[in-house]
């Protein structure tokens, strides 16, 4: 309906992690995040490669293609940061959902009315995510890990979207992608 499509599929509410999946994001993680920055660098400049209309809201390298130019963008690099930064303070804080919450509804509430970000893009980041964490830590993320982040990042998804909501998004989701 009016508002974009995206709205309706949104359940009540995120499916909560158990005390063993907590576990198993928080041990996975630690592998993830001392390769924090090229790790980063490697999720955005997927998201921008498979995703260039994403590039749109980035003055620095909207117009770049190739990739190791992207690579080298102050830009990309901070904004990189930012992504690993915010993912990794919903995993040090698993254990408390208002926080989780709280942190994730700031993301969202930016990217809707600072940056004016479709929420979907959000939806593509996850996935690129989870496919840039299974290629690059194969040892760690096997089929059940791989399903306790998929959980994870879909609450994720849904934490940030909750906040579009929050603040009257009504733009219809573009076609550009």
């Amino acid at each position: 309906g009016l508002g974009g499509g995206w709205r309706g599929e949104r359940p009540e509410r995120a499916e909560p992690l158990t005390d063993a999946e907590r576990e198993i994001i928080q041990n996975t993680w630690v592998h993830i995040y001392e390769n924090c920055e090229d790790v980063g660098v490697s999720v955005l400049i997927r998201f921008f490669v498979n995703f260039p209309s994403a590039k749109q809201y980035f003055s620095q390298f909207q117009d770049m293609d190739d990739p190791e130019e992207m690579e080298r963008s102050v830009q990309l690099r901070h904004h990189a940061r930012r992504v690993i930064g915010a993912i990794n303070t919903v995993v040090e804080n698993l254990h408390d959902p208002e926080k989780v919450s709280s942190v994730l509804a700031l993301v969202g509430k930016a990217h809707a009315v600072k940056h004016k970000v479709e929420p979907m893009y959000f939806k593509i980041l996850c996935g690129v995510m989870l496919e840039v964490f299974s290629e690059d830590f194969p040892e760690f993320f096997t089929a059940e890990v791989q399903m306790v982040w998929t959980k994870l990042m879909g609450a994720v998804y849904w934490h940030v979207t909750g906040a579009y909501t929050e603040v009257g998004w009504v733009q219809l989701s573009s076609s550009a992608v």
